[in-house]
């Protein structure tokens, strides 16, 4: 049987053989590349063995070197199952042996390796979960990324890991990039700024065969996309019906295989069911059918053939036969709204990058025609490129991958880093789960469920529910969940109920027991599915111990263990429902739930004509299973108002955003009225405190003494005092608890705790409340101004030359000299100027008017007095 080495010195004739030269010269342990090339090249078939055999040459090795004769192995990522499967089905052919010999793959629930396998097809998950298993994948010579141009998230990840782990482990390990589409300048950034290295640049120049473009564009007025019913936007029927019929005029007029784009399987099954070509096998392609009739779309067949396929054959795949698609121009892309916490999937425009790489399924093994249902003019109003997964999709299983990993994500080598509010969305809904802590670490819960080939809400409920139900009815319940069901009415349990029999969807049940039976096996491996029972798998303990469940029961407490924030209770008055997560969501008209008080809701999106979202599929759930379920996130809080100066306060329990119950908080605790004072001064300010003139007046003093001085001297600003509350209230938490008004709490004694020490001894010297004066006795500061002001009458101030500075000679007081009426006369900082200059026009302007009082020529030299002139 010949090896890879055999099957390159007689490789099939495809435009990448004349490249091998090319591709042997840049692959060296420890070295990176990037490669490029058109669809139809042949990269993914001879680009791995290629690499295989030329780091199996002499003077490879390294830390995964040969163990126990084990040839060393080239793991490849394809973003799809059914592209790893078919890209080692092609080339085991070609090598004239079984899957599963020199070449395999490990997709999930399927994996056909061997000791002598070199290269492995794998999806990015499998190699996510690889990496976090054993990070210095032993035995792995080289890693290569395959269609990185479609920027899967998972592909990302496993990208930035292997970078990661080649800068601390295995300097060793050969990382390339290979696509159709890729913007080469970008990866080589990538790349280089990540390992230090200029990588390899193979361009590949595809002589691919000549490929004729045409269009078909809908007749006037039919949009391909729009309202299809009060709240939702979809595909138009009429659209599709065009798409229909340009299928037919294209078999009429070509001789081959016609493979068709459509977004999903809802139009897929519409097309099919309009389509009229007697004696034609109309096969469907997408990813909900069994891995059999996938494989039976991309077989070789005697016949011509029709197969209507979603995004799923637009890379890495040859399907035998074509030589027409027909493109109907859209594409199915996930949207995560983070405000909501809601993924929806939205059809759009598809870019031009993804319609390149669609024409080029016809011209890969001959001429090919490719006919797009779209106007020629619209092809320039689309994207360059689709927009990447970590921008638009739930970022929740990547952080979980993140926080297992223990790398920071801003440390990891990406392209482009995670969007702020869908990040922290993502740790919401993950610290819900428990399967991270409020700092962000991952629990051993999120550790293990990193490791599980399941989103993450899916793990945690076959995890938690096994230990309540069992496994095998947390399989069975989990299975139907992972269907992402959008259930008639949506009553999740009617569809249970249905299962395959009459009236219900055979190859949705075909698929729920094929999964079924997987998750038995996996749960069965995992250490103990016993030790997640409890308070780990449910926070609450085992919901309702003893009490038997029925089916529908089983399967809205699975539900509600996986997804926690959506635990739905309805509003008091209204059919609309309130979800633990913060979000207003109705039913459809008409739904058999309506008027139940709790649901577990399974599949939910955003109506886009509604202030509220859309319920998609739901089960009745019973209340203290909603409690259990949803324990991580039931809190209580306790708010507070000042009512005619006393403190009120008021317990109210949720679970999320739901409320359960509200009552007056009888008994406060010392800490619990400190803080709730200390918010109430924060939002409503300190007025309501027991401030009068000395406590004011200290205030005014020490304000002065930060300004100027800054630390130690205390801000006593509203602000200031409302940021440090907490502290300076504790001592009277007790009382304002038991009813006394805040009026009580001596600002004073406040003030005085806050004064630094030593320093506060100095107080009265640096910013005193009172001064003497030059007549007698003293009169008080008003530090309430930008200045302190000392007010007295202009015969007090006699003989007084020299205008006092406080704050230790930093600031002038300033005098407001008034007449023996108490009105104001002069302002000054400078006495000796204003007795030289000003005071001489006071004298004019007073001295006739208070004739009893002394106006000397000369004040200098004159006797201050308090009082008026003595009678002779």
């Amino acid at each position: 049987m010949p090896a890879l080495e055999d099957l390159l010195s007689c490789p099939p004739d495809l435009p990448v053989t004349r490249a091998l030269g090319d591709i042997a010269a840049a692959v060296c342990p420890g070295g990176c590349a990037v490669v490029t090339a058109p669809p139809g090249t042949g990269k993914t078939t001879l680009l791995p063995p290629a690499v295989a055999v030329a780091l199996a040459g002499p003077g490879a090795g390294g830390a995964g070197s040969k163990s126990g004769g084990s040839p060393m192995r080239v793991i490849v990522t394809q973003p799809r199952r059914v592209a790893a499967r078919a890209a080692a089905r092609r080339i085991a052919r070609l090598l004239g042996e079984d899957v599963g010999g020199q070449v395999g793959y490990s997709v999930r629930a399927d994996s056909r390796v061997s000791e002598r396998t070199r290269v492995e097809m794998v999806t990015p998950g499998v190699a996510l979960r690889r990496l976090q298993r054993d990070p210095e994948l032993p035995g792995v010579a080289a890693l290569i990324i395959d269609e990185f141009h479609e920027r899967d998230l998972d592909t990302d990840l496993a990208l930035a890991f292997a970078l990661d782990v080649r800068a601390a482990l295995r300097e060793d390990l050969f990382i390339a990039l290979t696509s159709a589409t890729l913007e080469a300048s970008s990866a080589v950034r990538l790349l280089r700024g990540a390992t230090g290295q200029e990588p390899a640049l193979v361009d590949i120049p595809g002589e691919i065969y000549p490929l004729d473009v045409r269009y078909a564009p809908p007749p006037r007025g039919v949009d391909a996309v729009g309202a299809i019913s009060r709240d939702r936007v979809g595909v138009r029927r009429e659209y599709l019906a065009h798409v229909a019929r340009t299928i037919e005029d294209t078999v009429t007029g070509t001789s081959g295989s016609v493979l068709v784009f459509l977004p999903g399987v809802t139009e897929i099954e519409a097309v099919r069911r309009s389509l009229r070509l007697p004696g034609l096998p109309i096969l469907a392609l997408h990813g909900q059918l069994s891995a059999t009739d996938q494989d039976r779309a991309l077989s070789p067949a005697t016949g011509r053939r029709v197969i209507l396929s979603t995004s799923i054959a637009e890379s890495s795949l040859t399907v035998p036969g074509v030589s027409v698609v027909v493109d109907a121009g859209l594409a199915r892309e996930p949207r995560f709204d983070a405000g909501r916490c809601l993924s929806s999937l939205v059809t759009v425009p598809a870019s031009l990058a993804r319609m390149d790489q669609r024409a080029g399924r016809a011209a890969r093994t001959g001429p090919g025609m490719a006919v797009r249902v779209m106007d020629p003019v619209d092809v320039a109003r689309r994207p360059a490129q689709s927009a990447p997964g970590i921008a638009t999709q739930d970022l929740a299983n990547a952080r979980l991958q993140v926080a297992s990993w223990g790398t920071p994500v801003t440390d990891l080598a990406l392209l482009d880093a995670p969007p702020t509010g869908t990040w922290e969305a993502a740790g919401q809904r993950l610290a819900s789960l428990g399967a991270i802590d409020r700092d962000g670490a991952v629990t051993a819960l999120g550790r293990t469920l990193a490791a599980l080939p399941l989103d993450p809400p899916l793990g945690r409920a076959l995890l938690a529910a096994s230990g309540v139900l069992g496994v095998p009815r947390a399989a069975r319940c989990v299975a139907l969940l992972s269907e992402d069901v959008r259930a008639p009415g949506a009553d999740l349990g009617g569809v249970e109920r249905r299962g395959g029999r009459e009236g219900g969807d055979r190859a949705q049940a075909a698929r729920v027991r094929e999964t079924e039976a997987r998750l038995k096996r996996l749960a069965s491996r995992l250490p103990s599915v016993k030790a997640w029972e409890g308070r780990e798998a449910v926070p609450g303990g085992d919901p309702r111990p003893g009490r038997g469940r029925s089916r529908e029961d089983e399967l809205a407490l699975t539900c509600a263990l996986a997804h926690p924030q959506w635990i739905a209770r309805k509003r008091p008055g209204s059919a609309a429902y309130i979800l633990a997560g913060g979000v207003g969501a109705e039913l459809p008209n008409g739904s058999p739930l309506e008027g139940q008080e709790w649901l577990a809701v399974s599949s939910i999106d955003r109506a886009p004509a509604s202030r509220h979202a859309r319920i998609l599929a739901a089960v009745p759930l019973p209340e203290e299973d909603a409690l259990a379920a949803g324990a991580a996130m039931i809190a209580e809080r306790t708010q507070a108002s000042i009512d005619k100066g006393r403190l009120r306060a008021t317990r109210t329990r949720t679970l999320g955003t739901i409320p359960l119950s509200t009552a007056p908080a009888r008994t406060l605790r010392g800490e619990e009225a400190t803080a709730l004072a200390a918010d109430h001064v924060a939002s409503r300010g300190l007025g309501e405190l027991g401030w009068g003139k000395e406590a004011s007046s200290l205030r005014e003093r020490m304000r002065a003494l930060h300004r100027a001085f800054g630390a130690p001297w205390p801000d006593v600003s509203d602000e200031g005092l409302a940021a440090n509350a907490r502290t300076w209230l504790a001592p009277w938490g007790q009382r304002l608890a038991s009813g006394t008004p805040l009026a009580s709490v001596p600002m004073v004694e406040v003030l005085r705790s806050l004064l630094p020490w030593p320093h506060a001894a100095r107080l009265d010297e640096l910013a005193p409340d009172k001064l003497p004066i030059p007549s007698g006795g003293t009169r008080p500061i008003d530090w309430s101004g930008e200045h302190p002001v000392l007010t007295l009458r202009v015969q007090q101030a006699f003989g007084w030359t020299r205008t006092p500075r406080l704050l230790d000679g930093r600031m002038p007081l300033v005098l407001h000299l008034t007449d023996p009426a108490g009105r104001p006369a002069a302002v000054t900082s400078d006495l000796t100027s204003f007795w030289q200059g000003p005071y001489r026009d006071v004298r004019a302007q007073l001295r006739g008017r208070y004739p009893k009082h002394p106006w000397p020529e000369d004040p200098l030299r004159a006797e201050p007095t308090n009082r008026a002139k003595r009678r002779s």
